[in-house]
């Protein structure tokens, strides 16, 4: 037995030996993996959309304004008393009237304590009657010696408390009222319901806010300006801005100038009214971002963005595509301003038609072979300069 254990192991141990040979066998002559085709060293490859043409354009200069737009008028319902909400219909985007009937209040506990106050007032009316009956029978008993003057003094005082008492309920009477007449909610002003914030049939308290209302009709821009801006404004400004959401640019001017500085941050708010052009009618909406320049000028120069221009050595350069290669070219920073909401900055030291490379496609090794995508035409640029300033 166990010697024929033995042999078992042993014919195993060979299987296994045999098995691990066949394996190191087939590794080495199996036909080795294709390789990853590396591109041509110092080649890039670019699409028609990674460069532009350097061209001569008009650049804004002015003070650049942003923020969101705000109705100059709006009013937030809230209720005055509490009480049960009813007949609660409009909703977002509905347009409503000044003194449009909105929702109403549960007034039955109103009308209950209006209907208390008046029988009260009556009531005291009641006690002057009598107290003025008194106060004549005490005035003839005085006048005819039966009576002393005290008794008349104390009759007067019995008149005049029932007098104050019935001023009292009325006043009283008065309070209720209006707080009857608080259960009718109405539109403080003409314009379109921008949110709703209770429902029909729930319970809201005093301040309650119910329902809000914008007029669109009047718009304006809030932007916060550093405290050195300041010199610079005066009322009447005009200011070309871009809507999001708006074609074209729009018009608007600067109205008003907050006298206090912003806690924390030290500026100061402004607001542009927006400007409607005659006869027509603008699409505009609270609170859409917009931005432009204030009290803007127009200079025609050679300029390109500024987030292309690079500052990796000591004198700032552009990435140029010249003769199908990359080529560095150090410029001088001119002036800047705005064109088609992109900050751009004028330079020298470049030529008109000449391919710039856009700052998004990063910093590339000056020399490499520029090969655009395929598809993609490759945009025409002008002949090298002659004598563009010194390269990189």
């Amino acid at each position: 037995m166990k010697r024929t254990l033995g042999w078992v192991l042993a014919v195993l141990v060979v299987l296994a030996i045999a098995l691990t040979l066949a394996r190191a066998y087939n590794a080495r002559n199996a036909p080795a993996p294709a390789l990853a085709v590396s591109p041509v060293a110092g080649q890039i490859e670019l699409a028609a959309t990674d460069v532009t043409p350097i061209q001569l354009m008009d650049i804004n200069q002015g003070l650049k304004v942003t923020g969101v737009l705000k109705a100059v008028n709006s009013a937030i319902v809230k209720a005055r008393v509490a009480g049960e909400l009813q007949m609660l219909t409009v909703r977002e985007g509905d347009t409503v009237t000044a003194g449009q009937v909105l929702a109403k209040i549960d007034p039955r506990e109103f009308e209950a304590r209006l209907q208390q106050a008046q029988q009260q007032a009556d009531a005291a009316l009641a006690q002057i009657d009598i107290a003025q009956r008194q106060f004549a029978n005490n005035k003839a008993l005085v006048d005819q010696g039966f009576i002393s003057k005290t008794a008349l003094d104390t009759s007067l005082s019995n008149l005049q408390a029932a007098q104050a008492t019935h001023r009292a309920a009325l006043a009283f009477a008065d309070v209720v009222r209006q707080s009857l007449n608080d259960t009718v909610l109405k539109a403080p002003i003409a314009g379109q319901v921008s949110q709703r914030m209770a429902q029909p049939g729930e319970r809201v308290g005093v301040d309650a806010r119910i329902l809000e209302i914008v007029d669109l009709r009047q718009i304006e821009l809030e932007s916060n300006l550093p405290s050195v801006e300041l010199p610079k404004l005066k009322l009447g400004q005009l200011a070309q801005l871009r809507v999001e959401g708006a074609e074209g640019r729009v018009t608007a001017r600067l109205v008003r100038v907050n006298p206090s500085a912003q806690l924390g941050t030290r500026t100061f708010l402004i607001y542009l009214r927006i400007e409607q052009p005659a006869g027509q009618k603008l699409v505009l909406r609270q609170g859409l971002f917009a931005e432009g320049l204030l009290n803007a000028s127009s200079t025609r120069v050679l300029a390109v963005p500024l987030k292309s221009v690079r500052t990796d050595q000591v004198l700032p350069f552009v990435q140029l595509v010249r003769e199908g290669k990359v080529h560095h070219q150090t410029v001088t920073l001119g002036l800047r301003g705005m064109a088609d909401s992109e900050e751009m900055v004028a330079v020298e030291g470049l030529r008109e038609g000449e391919l710039l490379i856009k700052g998004a496609t990063g910093l590339l090794r000056q020399g490499s072979t520029v090969l655009f995508t395929p598809n993609s035409p490759a945009p025409a640029a002008a002949s090298p300069p002659a004598a563009a300033g010194a390269a990189r």
